[in-house]
């Protein structure tokens, strides 16, 4: 009798795998770091050997420290970094190039074009996202247009695209499955989402072959068998949605009007809209959530493109700490940010800006500035940041929200999660397991299994960690943020303002 199941979580700077038991508790995982490829200021690449290599390693390792076996396994849930493009050889299933990651602003010029054209509107109006260089399809035209020869072999059917979960699933299922799922088909600003279909006009628009494109599936599916090779006998892979999504569900956010945000690489916070797919006039995106038993969930959601990333820049790139982790303390040494403010627009600024020629820059330094007031200021910009998006989601949406639900990384730091409570005057809560993306990729597969029975099962087990208060009087929020929007202000279209001078 298979007593778990195995989410694959699939990130954008490590691979990590997990058993959870049917409590949504976890048994055991893995998790192993790959080399971030910037061959070029805003361009972002991967192996996709790496990232195959890392999630099978990491899958292997979680059932070993389970102690558990395939067959005591009812089935995998595979998420995923979203919009990270990856085109391979349908006959040998190996790479043609490295995977340009949604965080790259390489195709940003073939955006441009399209917006001089005039295409921005039907976009909108198909696919719920802005023109923008994040997602998939200028990424796909940008590699046919570059990479010599591969065109014409995808003209030919011999070149296949898929975002990572598709990429995984043909290598999990021996390369007999070409699949993906309708959230991360929403992303590649070439899905209907009205319609459920593949757009034949914007293919058009982008020149993009059909014959690339996988079979778009329900996110709570049985779409295939692993291969019995890899893990000793074949398991169900019943479970694909983008990481987003995927925590949204594994929070059992399942009602219209709950919310999210999860702090990971990115800043992504979502709010299910329920059967209808709400426009934005704010800039945000209007996304598909899951498609399960036949019925597909919306949500209104704002992107983030660096939030914990700007962690692993002041590990990395200043070296003013050792480990990530250290972050914390290193902020609390100081009893404020001493006036300082860190606009994290190393690739540009997501919503509710979409400027892909913002840069990052640091305001207020003194001679009193020390590494502290920095790194405070660091991790303060992923609550501003998420202010930003939740005042255009309520302006949207209709809807005041009294809660927060939180997860990823970065939820972890008491002090940001108070932080983000003040700011935005709503409760934040945090659950016992914060691994909700895998969690939600396991849930979606447990479901199309029987694994669990139904949704209100899922609910059931969320439970909460810790919950935090807005503390801060209104005006001192006011006078906080207005800071922060000047430096937003005078960080944006830096790399424009920079060549015409």
């Amino acid at each position: 009798m298979a007593s778990y199941v195995l989410a694959l979580d699939q990130g954008t700077t490590s691979s990590r795998s997990i058993v959870f038991s049917h409590d949504g508790r976890i048994v055991a995982s893995a998790q192993q770091e790959f080399e971030q490829i910037l061959p070029s200021p805003g361009h972002v690449e991967h192996d996709p050997e790496m990232i195959w290599e890392s999630q099978l390693t990491t899958a292997r390792q979680a059932l070993a420290n389970a102690s558990v076996s395939a067959s005591e396994i009812a089935a995998i849930g595979v998420t995923n970094q979203r919009e990270t493009t990856i085109l391979w050889d349908r006959d040998t299933g190996q790479p043609v190039a490295n995977a340009i990651v949604w965080q790259s602003r390489i195709s940003a010029p073939i955006c441009e074009r399209l917006r001089s054209e005039g295409h921005e509107d039907l976009i909108r109006s198909r696919t719920g996202l802005v023109v923008d260089a994040y997602f998939s399809g200028t990424k796909i035209k940008h590699l046919l247009d570059t990479v010599d020869g591969l065109r014409a072999r995808a003209e030919r059917g011999e070149i296949l695209f898929g975002t990572v979960d598709s990429f995984l699933i043909w290598r999990l299922t021996g390369g007999s499955r070409h699949v993906t799922d309708y959230s991360n088909a929403s992303r590649t600003m070439l899905y209907n989402i009205h319609t459920l279909s593949w757009d034949d006009e914007l293919l058009r628009v982008l020149d993009i072959p059909k014959a690339m494109l996988p079979e778009v599936l329900p996110s709570s599916h049985v779409v295939g068998h692993t291969d019995a090779a890899l893990f000793g006998e074949s398991i169900p892979v019943a479970g694909n949605a983008g990481d987003q999504q995927a925590a949204l569900f594994g929070q059992a956010c399942f009602a219209q009007g709950n919310a999210k945000n999860t702090y990971g690489t990115g800043c992504f916070m979502l709010l299910n809209t329920g059967t209808q797919a709400v426009p934005s006039q704010h800039q945000l995106l209007t996304t598909i959530g899951w498609g399960i038993d036949g019925q597909v969930t919306y949500c209104l959601e704002g992107s983030i493109f660096v939030a914990g990333a700007v962690v692993q820049w002041l590990r990395d790139g200043l070296g003013v700490i050792e480990h990530s982790s250290d972050v914390e303390s290193l902020a609390a040494s100081v009893t404020d940010n001493g006036g300082v403010v860190v606009v994290p627009g190393f690739v540009g600024l997501g919503a509710p800006h979409w400027d892909p020629y913002a840069r990052g820059a640091i305001f207020g330094i003194t001679r009193g500035t020390t590494a502290g007031h920095i790194a405070r200021a660091a991790v303060e910009s992923m609550a501003f940041q998420s202010r930003d998006l939740l005042s255009a989601m309520q302006a949207d949406s209709g809807i005041e929200l009294s809660e927060l639900k939180v997860d990823g990384g970065a939820s972890v730091n008491n002090r940001l999660m108070q932080f983000q409570a003040d700011l935005l005057g709503v409760t934040v809560r945090r659950p016992v397991v914060a691994e909700t993306t895998a969690l939600g990729a396991a849930y979606l597969a447990g479901l199309a299994v029987g694994f669990w029975e139904n949704q209100d099962d899922v609910a059931r087990n969320w439970a909460e960690d810790r919950r935090f208060d807005s503390q801060l009087e209104s005006a001192e929020r006011e006078r906080v943020c207005r800071r922060w929007q000047r430096a937003v202000s005078r960080s944006l279209a830096w790399e424009d303002a920079e060549g015409a001078e």
